[in-house]
């Protein structure tokens, strides 16, 4: 059986690789994008089987990206992981739990969000 595919997609490279190594461990399949503009162009691609994907981000934000692929029927079904750094207390911003949940993303982890806590929230969406 094929190892299911899992992109990851945040702008800090180190964090990217860490979570990269975890889900290896896993038994998944990795692709790196830096970008929400890469990510997109990565699953209009190749689409994989389940996202990492990072709110904060220069160029598309993880928002635009998740919204973006939930409104597309092709890629509805594809399971996202959304992670940020900001806080639930912050609600002044665009960037909260609420809007998290409201983007219809499948899980929500806030940052500093362990590797481990990543990688049991993927396995739980894609196997």
């Amino acid at each position: 059986m094929s190892k299911k595919r899992i992109l990851v997609v945040d702008d800090e490279p180190d964090f990217v690789m860490l979570v990269k190594k975890y889900l290896e461990k896993a038994g998944f399949q990795v692709e790196m994008a830096f970008n929400g503009v890469e990510a997109l162009e990565k699953v209009h691609a190749n689409p994989p089987d389940g996202m990492v994907l990072d709110v904060m981000m220069p160029e598309k934000d993880g928002y635009e990206v998740c919204a973006e692929l939930k409104g597309d029927e092709k890629y509805a079904d594809i399971p996202i992981v959304l992670l940020t750094a900001v806080a639930d207390h912050v609600s002044s911003t665009r960037y909260s739990h609420f809007d998290g949940i409201s983007m219809k993303a499948d899980d929500y982890l806030p940052k500093p969000a362990s590797a481990e806590d990543i990688c049991e929230s993927v396995k739980s969406l894609v196997d």
